[in-house]
């Protein structure tokens, strides 16, 4: 039986994904001089404006301006042609810090709210990823290469990717439709855009998964100059679905960017996709989906639910071997996974997950599944 699944990712220069940045890059700044900070940062942008808000308790000195400014220049926002500027932006900021109410029961360790989390993980490729949402970061990251290594010169920072995979059985046998819209400058031909995107960035990263059927929709609309910031708003957290895994399996509703570790919307969700990796990755199954569940003010989770698709062993055994050898409170998964530390700006652009620079992508635990046959 044949069906298809669809998946999207953006570029860094997204509105969404530049508030991402902001957020994730404060948080760093502030984790670098302080491991105990406490920080849940939102931004907002819009034209020529950027808003920093929400609630930040720290013994760090950060300028909040300059690493906003300096996120956007990274992008490469630093002219009016591309509608957005790190130099011409207003920045403002607006923050309080967090309430002791919640910080007397973080401190003791507990959840900070109550809050349901997933972690997601199939044996589809290397990434242990669903395919669409691979594929389609992929052809993100791409555009991102071909704009800052003056391949593809005439592209801007905004961009956009959506991947169709067609699937047989189960297992997937072609990419049917790839749809890819890039803000560009005023002056370019658009049948070359199109042709150029088409060689450069779609048959570059899928020549194995499309065929002479495949629909490509390049920039559908035609001209895509105003974009960006000047052309949609940002908010941090919009793009949840693109961070995790694009509408395969399920998601508790709540965002990660601008988030420090003691927020376990954010540190448990990494150690549930760590613990269903690490059980594909062990051949008990061919896809796994676990659920975490803490309450407000209790340390460990109220409840662990495992899904597995094919599986070798029932779900029961694997909860128990999970609560045996694993300490899922709050303080005990940022320790397992060394949490505190800068290392959430790279996170807010092309996925949180399937990347090979984090600790919750590590496969320190296959032997200890792999005992339960």
């Amino acid at each position: 039986m044949k069906h298809y699944i669809s998946a999207e990712s953006v570029t860094a220069g997204h509105p969404d994904k530049i508030c991402d940045q902001i957020s994730d890059a404060i948080l760093d700044a502030c984790l670098q001089q302080d491991p105990e900070s406490r920080v849940a940062c939102e931004c907002m942008t819009t034209t020529g404006t950027i808003i920093v808000s929400w609630e930040i308790t720290t013994n760090a000195w950060v300028n909040f301006q300059d690493i906003a400014r300096k996120v956007v220049s990274d992008i490469w926002y630093t002219s009016l042609e591309a509608g957005f500027s790190a130099d011409d932006v207003s920045v403002q900021i607006l923050i309080n810090s967090q309430s002791p109410d919640i910080a007397q029961w973080v401190n003791t360790g507990g959840a900070w709210d109550q809050w349901i989390m997933f972690g997601y993980a199939s044996n589809e490729n290397e990434a242990y990823m669903p395919t669409p949402i691979y594929l389609a970061h992929k052809l993100a990251r791409r555009l991102e290469f071909v704009r800052r290594e003056w391949i593809l010169p005439y592209l801007q920072p905004d961009g956009k990717t959506q991947v169709s995979c067609e699937y047989e059985d189960g297992k997937i046998i072609r990419v049917a439709t790839v749809v890819i819209s890039n803000q560009h400058i005023a002056s370019v031909d658009m049948s070359e855009l199109r042709a150029w995107i088409e060689k450069e960035v779609i048959k570059h990263e899928l020549w194995d998964l499309i065929d002479e059927n495949t629909i490509f929709h390049i920039n559908p609309t035609g001209k895509f100059v105003i974009w960006g910031p000047k052309g949609d708003a940002g908010l941090t957290g919009r793009k949840i679905i693109i961070d995790t895994y694009g509408w395969i399996g399920r998601h508790g509703g709540w965002a990660f960017s601008g988030k420090d570790p003691s927020k376990v919307d954010r540190s448990a969700a990494y150690m549930a996709r760590y613990l269903a990796k690490n059980i594909v990755a062990a051949w008990l199954c061919d896809i796994c989906e676990i659920q975490l569940a803490y309450a407000i003010w209790v340390v460990e989770p109220v409840s662990i639910y495992v899904d597995m698709v094919n599986g070798k062993t029932n779900e029961e055994d694997i909860v128990k071997l999970i609560k045996d050898n694993f300490n899922l409170s709050q303080g005990g998964i940022i320790k397992f996974l060394d949490l505190k530390k800068p290392i959430y700006a790279k996170t807010a652009t092309y996925g949180h997950f399937g990347r090979d620079d984090v600790s919750w992508e590590e496969l320190w635990s296959v032997e200890l599944f792999k005992s339960i046959l």
